[in-house]
């Protein structure tokens, strides 16, 4: 809902693999977002052999996802990260909590 808006609101299909491929059979699985709506879903029905706790990487989120993104929720945004061969840039550093309020000042 907040990270990568384009599968809910336009059924963008974006690829979703295992960081490291597990061990099991792969299983067909929804990938849903934090949020806990019917809208924050990233993929369905997907084949992963993963198990609680494994990572998954969206491969390529388009051009739009940080344009699109928000702080629905009080929700940080995630870092921005650029994978080039075997280098991997950090292109844009993950929010806190804190820096959400950072320019927010009291009245009186």
């Amino acid at each position: 809902m907040n990270d990568l808006a384009r599968p809910a609101m336009y059924n963008a299909w974006m690829r979703i693999v295992e960081c490291e491929r597990g061990q099991g059979e792969p299983q067909v699985f929804d990938v849903v977002g934090p949020i806990c709506e019917s809208g924050d879903w990233l993929g369905r029905e997907r084949s992963l052999a993963v198990a609680e706790g494994d990572l998954l990487a969206i491969t390529s989120a388009g051009a739009y996802a940080m344009a699109m993104a928000s702080n629905y929720n009080s929700r940080p945004r995630a870092a921005e990260v650029m994978v080039d061969g075997d280098a991997v840039h950090v292109i844009r550093q993950r929010e806190t909590a804190e820096s959400l309020y950072a320019n927010e000042r009291p009245i009186g």
